[in-house]
């Protein structure tokens, strides 16, 4: 066998300070004087730069298809059956494209995400009147850092809960909840033993985030505020 005129390496870099998420380079080694075989390996690197560009490009549109998809759709209030699953089925091909290899190591999952869509039908409120459900923007804080969560309702009552979060793989963790606050925290209730869950996130960049719930629910989030964090 001919050895190749080239040889491909991937290495680590890491960000600027504020933004330090690990991610990698290709590198292509020339082995060779000949002209010819230059001229390959230059061919060859022409065929990534290519490659790379177009899997960007292809993320950025994908992206933006499930945004225009469920941005009619009141956060999934207004979703029937089929527009659940065409979201489910956008949301996986981005996620197919997942640029954070470990979302829990990446500075990108911290701080307060908006809640764009989702499945669940108790965040929604699907089963009280109209005028009882969530009417404003709802947030979940994440801090790794803390192991800890806060999922915040706006208007109309202002409701949340408080979680710790414990690391099950580089995407999942699993969801405690400790306390429910009502009313701006006016009433505030230990949540029970069995209030718990698990969270997996499949798509993470430095403005949406895609997870699911253990109960089989999507949830789309976009990035709010990155410096928001969770006290001790």
């Amino acid at each position: 066998n001919t050895a190749r005129p080239y040889s491909l390496h991937q290495f680590p870099v890491l960000q600027h300070a504020d933004n330090a998420q690990a991610t990698s380079v290709w590198h292509i080694e020339v082995h060779t004087s000949s002209p010819q075989q230059f001229a390959a390996c230059a061919d060859k690197a022409g065929f990534l730069d290519t490659l790379f560009g177009n899997k960007a490009k292809q993320l950025e549109e994908k992206k933006a298809e499930l945004l225009e998809l469920i941005a009619p759709l009141k956060r999934g209030v207004d979703a029937d059956e089929a527009q659940q699953e065409e979201v489910d089925a956008a949301a996986s091909a981005l996620e197919r494209l997942n640029p954070t290899r470990n979302p829990l190591s990446s500075p990108l999952i911290n701080g307060k995400w908006e809640l764009l869509y989702t499945t669940s039908t108790s965040i929604l409120g699907k089963s009280r009147p109209s005028l009882l459900r969530p009417s404003g923007p709802i947030y979940q804080t994440i801090d790794v850092n803390e192991l800890k969560a806060l999922n915040q309702e706006t208007t109309p009552f202002f409701n949340s809960v408080s979680a710790e979060l414990t690391p099950g793989s580089k995407s999942l963790v699993a969801v405690q909840f400790k306390q429910f606050g009502l009313f701006g925290g006016l009433i505030k209730i230990t949540a029970p033993e069995s209030a718990k869950g698990s969270l997996d996130t499949t798509y993470l960049d430095e403005e949406l985030r895609i997870s699911r719930g253990d109960k089989g629910n999507l949830f789309i989030l976009r990035m709010a505020d990155e410096d928001a964090r969770l006290s001790t």
